[in-house]
């Protein structure tokens, strides 16, 4: 299967300016999940790195972006507003990019979290669907649901990924919140950490991302 990638920018918020992206289109995508990164990483990281090669496998397309403040290198992140708004834009810019395909939006940790805060304020454009890589229910060691008080507003399905031994979603606390949420689906990956990363006594033999590839092609079917 072939597929091309294009690196470009857009504007993420007028006050921020432009942020670099990465679209990696395999020949037979019918779907484009824009996937934003974890709040120490980066869009070059090798989880979203995998996580695109993965999904090019099975013919889904990604939009890979970087938040304002890791474009400018890393440090303090700016303000929910500059980043429910860079989320709304990396959605529009990848419309743009390939007006085509269907549009899900989500990632790894933070920005999964901003992505469904961004959804739950206002639908965002185009959007049919919401796909989390280890939703931060909560801080490490500092369990609660806080986080997804907002999830209930959101209007389009959700998938969530999440490990089994994930120290920012224990499974006691992200069970009950998506048994609560109508249009939530949960996907539990045995042994997975936040990061992904698994252990020997795993159940199964497949790979982790190749795991949530599959999963989300499967979850992509009842979408329409």
């Amino acid at each position: 299967m072939g597929s091309e990638t294009i690196e470009s920018k857009f504007i993420a918020t007028p006050e921020k300016g432009e942020v670099s992206s990465i679209l990696m289109r395999p020949d037979n995508a019918k779907w484009l999940l824009v996937l934003g990164h974890g709040a120490g990483t980066n869009m070059r990281h090798s989880t979203l790195q995998t996580i695109a090669e993965r999904l090019a496998d099975i013919g889904i397309a990604t939009f890979r972006y970087q938040f304002p403040y890791m474009e400018r290198g890393g440090g303090g992140r700016e303000s929910e507003a500059v980043a429910l708004q860079t989320v709304r834009s990396a959605a529009a810019a990848a419309y743009e990019a390939a007006s085509d395909l269907g549009i899900l939006v989500g990632g790894h940790s933070y920005s999964g979290r901003m992505s469904s805060m961004s959804a739950a304020k206002e639908p965002i454009e185009r959007v049919i669907g919401l796909v989390f890589f280890a939703f931060p229910l909560h801080p490490a060691g500092r369990e609660g649901t806080e986080r997804a008080e907002h999830l209930g507003d959101v209007t389009v399905p959700m998938l969530f990924l999440s490990g089994t031994r994930d120290k920012l979603a224990v499974l006691d606390l992200l069970e009950p919140v998506c048994e609560k949420l109508d249009k939530a689906t949960l996907h539990l990956l045995d042994t997975a950490d936040h990061g992904f990363k698994v252990l020997k006594r795993r159940k199964t033999e497949e790979d982790v991302f190749v795991e949530m590839a599959r999963i989300i092609s499967e979850w992509t079917g009842s979408l329409g």
